[in-house]
């Protein structure tokens, strides 16, 4: 039986960073009965990608561009969900808002990495291909880890 049923991935607006986790996870996942979802800290309302992030995911043959923002709620946690926020400031901001926020990890704490996964926003193009390719790396070790508890 697997621990989890669904895997949430939290950034702070959930136009970029976590919506590039989602589409890798899903890009690399062989178990179709995992969910994998995207949220935003504070997304108020559904809003299109970052067109730098939309264009990197396009290069691995990855497309989001349909995707949209949505807020993260007290429905995304529960004994059977991991959420994983792209910083350690992100996890504390989610424990502080949630009261019922369990198996909540920054995805380096998670990988046992590091870095957090910072935001690129407004940076160069090159910035946001370092970050995907970060992402990847956390991901696939992420997956690798997952499957293992199953």
């Amino acid at each position: 039986m697997n621990r989890y049923r669904k895997v949430v991935f939290v950034s702070t607006g959930g136009t970029c960073r976590s919506i590039l986790a989602k589409a890798i996870y899903r890009n690399i996942n062989t178990n179709e009965e995992l969910q994998i979802e995207s949220r935003g800290l504070v997304a108020l309302f559904e809003e299109p990608v970052n067109p730098k992030a939309v264009a990197i995911a396009k290069s691995k043959g990855i497309s989001i561009e349909d995707e949209k923002s949505k807020q993260l709620t007290m429905d995304d946690f529960g004994d059977d969900i991991l959420v994983l926020v792209m910083t350690d400031l992100l996890k504390k901001k989610v424990y502080d808002e949630f009261e019922n926020a369990v198996n909540v990890y920054s995805i380096r704490e998670f990988a046992g990495e590091a870095i957090d996964v910072e935001a690129a926003y407004g940076g160069e193009l090159a910035e946001y291909g370092s970050q995907f390719e970060y992402l990847e790396k956390l991901i696939t070790i992420v997956k690798d880890k997952i499957e293992q508890d199953e």
